[in-house]
């Protein structure tokens, strides 16, 4: 059961590395970041097409993450 969890959360990790690297940056060069907390406060504009299916697949792998790292605690030696 440890080595299985083990692998799992091997897997994911790479997978989290992966994914979180394939996203664009929110601020785009100089004129982003004087001007993206502004439109990151105010803005309307959601994510769409791919980046908003790297946001979900993100946000369940983290989840993913920190469950098969309690089980490993858990089940630990």
């Amino acid at each position: 059961m440890h080595t299985f969890l083990i692998v799992l959360l091997v897997i994911d990790c790479l997978a989290l590395i992966a994914v979180v690297l394939l996203q664009s940056g929110k601020s785009e060069g100089l004129s982003g970041a004087i001007s993206g907390g502004a439109e990151q406060l105010f803005g309307k504009q959601k994510a769409r097409g791919m980046d908003l299916v790297l946001q979900r697949i993100t946000i369940v792998l983290s989840i993913i993450f920190f469950v098969l790292t309690i089980l490993l605690a858990y089940f630990g030696y």
